[in-house]
């Protein structure tokens, strides 16, 4: 019988969670999209809850215990009974319908949208135009495919999972036996007080075991250890494919963000609104104005260049793929436009801290720096425990010290489930790190489309990239989360899961057993902490150099 306290926790995270969600997406909407684009919104709103669950659902399977073996009937009292195999089954199919279907299908739907809304931008300007759905439809449907193709083939390819076993051998266990099929017994031991069995104590309600017993055992060899191959389930094996491609993206981004997350939070209260004299104003006033000036003229510029060359930035047609310089300008296209956004959104960062210390300094809350120190404290140490953990813990072949698991535990002893909530905590930060780490590397290295989270300035097409990114890490989370924290979620369904099939698959297992991801991890980890305490702060990038790129470009 299912833990009611267990199903009263699902029923109330996923009402924080909606909320939560609901929460987000009103606030960081940009006004454009309050009245459209409800079909994406929906999409977003579930995919955060998705990716919050995904997350949560680990301390969940902890809690339920059901690898204990007391679960199969004699000491049930310490298990939650859910099946858990059945949730996992649910969200490892859930995650890549809305990574590979809804998301997609949302952002083309949404594009086309946008398209039509604004006139001389709409992606295919002809006459007679397919329907924004139909348009979406299409473009999903070549996703879709070309998805499904990979996952099919790496099925057939890499669905075995070598599991290494010791292997045990002995006489025939019935003749050994006398014929008899109890190899011992159980004495229950009945509470005086409440005349219920006691839990099962192996130590005291064992039967001494019998001559036929001590012969048996004394037959048994060890043949030491076997290879046992076991074709996995099309759901755990697209699982662990989920998990592979996430850890590409989640090993950089997760990596930057868990160094750039409390220094940036840190940054805040050390950068906080301080009032300025007329001196100062003077030159800050003047400084945004000539960079105001300076990103106008690089805009005219990238205007008169796309207005004059239609096709630039594009390398147009199968046969310029070939061609070098038409590669080559397309590149040098792209890159200006990343590096001009890049510079606008650092301006008009730089405009709204000026205004925090000038027309906005009586309203502004003087609060907030006090809680970005407060959560960038404990970021670090978050981080700095990660970083531990994974040394002492992860790669070691015999761990030096249990660490976080036996944090966990502790916890446990004096307060029921605070270990399964410090999971949740350490869990969902990986998360959040995956979200910062990427916008930092967009905003470091000019080569991707920022999408930022902008209180009421933020974009339909932001929020579904960055849930599409959450939910492409929230397998490498759970993995990495499952084989962190093994000791302590060794009775959990995931930790066989992932840390016996899924690790042991022939198609990508070695990267799981060697900890290359992890390696990666980390020191994505270290090098961004070291490049970030040199360059704590983000620099736009020079427009004059940008400038005289163009106007060469230009002849």
């Amino acid at each position: 019988m299912a833990d009611i306290f267990l199903i009263v926790s699902i029923t109330v995270a996923f009402l924080i969670l909606f909320v939560v969600s609901v929460y987000l997406l009103v606030y960081y909407q940009h006004p454009d999209d309050h009245n459209e684009a409800y079909f994406p919104k929906g999409v977003v709103i579930f995919g955060i809850m998705l990716a919050g669950a995904t997350a949560l659902l680990l301390p969940l399977d902890v809690a339920n215990n059901e690898g204990y073996a007391g679960c199969d009937g004699y000491n049930t009292r310490l298990c939650g009974g859910l099946n858990m195999q059945l949730f996992w089954d649910i969200f490892f199919w859930l995650i890549p319908i809305w990574v590979f279907l809804m998301i997609p299908f949302s952002s083309f739907y949404y594009e086309a949208d946008d398209g039509m809304l604004m006139a001389g931008t709409v992606v295919n300007p002809n006459p007679v135009r397919k329907s924004k759905v139909w348009q979406a439809l299409g473009w999903t449907a070549a996703t879709v495919l070309v998805i499904g193709i990979i996952f099919a083939v790496s099925f057939v390819i890499g669905s075995d999972s070598s599991i290494p076993v010791n292997q045990y051998t002995g006489e025939d266990l019935l003749l050994a036996l006398g014929g008899h099929r109890t190899l011992y017994s159980v004495t229950p031991v009945i509470n005086e007080t409440s005349g219920e069995p006691l839990p099962f104590d192996p130590t005291t309600q064992m039967a001494d075991m019998s001559s036929a017993d001590a012969s048996y055992a004394a037959s048994v060899t060890d043949d030491g250890e076997q290879t046992l191959i076991l074709q996995v389930s099309l759901t755990t094996f697209f699982a662990g494919l989920m998990a592979f491609l996430g850890w590409f993206l989640f090993a950089v981004f997760g990596g930057i963000g868990m160094s750039s997350m409390p220094l940036d939070l840190l940054l805040v209260f050390k950068n906080r609104p301080r009032h300025m004299d007329a001196v100062e104003f003077a030159e800050a006033q003047k400084s945004l104005r000539e960079r105001v000036n300076e990103l106008v003229d690089i805009g005219e510029m990238i205007k008169v260049e796309r207005d004059a060359n239609p096709g630039l930035g594009k390398v147009g047609g199968f046969g310029n793929y070939f061609s070098a310089e038409k590669r080559k300008d397309a590149r040098n296209e792209r890159q200006a436009l990343l590096e001009f956004k890049q510079a606008v959104f650092l301006l008009e960062q730089d405009v709204d801290d000026f205004k925090a210390c000038t027309q906005n300094y009586d309203n502004y809350n003087p609060l907030k720096p006090y809680i970005c120190l407060f959560l960038g404290v404990c970021s670090l140490i978050i981080s700095l425990f990660w970083m531990i953990h994974i040394i002492v813990y992860m790669f070691p072949k015999s761990p030096w010290a249990p660490f976080l698991n036996n944090y966990f535990e502790w916890f446990d002893k004096w307060f029921p489930l605070f270990g399964v909530l410090s999971v949740a905590i350490f869990t969902v930060y990986l998360l959040f790190a995956a979200i910062t780490g990427c916008f930092k590397f967009g905003l470091r290295v000019a080569c991707m489309q920022l999408h930022p989270m902008i209180l009421g300035k933020t974009y339909m097409s932001s929020f579904l990239f960055n849930i599409g990114l959450v939910l492409m890490c929230a397998m490498p989370v759970v993995q990495f989360s499952a084989d962190a924290f093994s000791a302590y979620a060794r009775n959990s369904t995931i930790n066989q899961i992932f840390n016996v099939q899924i690790a042991n698959l022939n198609f990508f297992g070695f990267f799981f057993t060697k900890n290359i991801f992890v390696y990666a991890f980390l020191a994505f980890m270290v090098l961004s902490g070291l490049y970030l305490m040199c360059k704590p702060r983000d620099a736009p990038p020079s427009g004059k150099e940008l400038r005289d790129r163009l106007r060469s470009r230009r002849g």
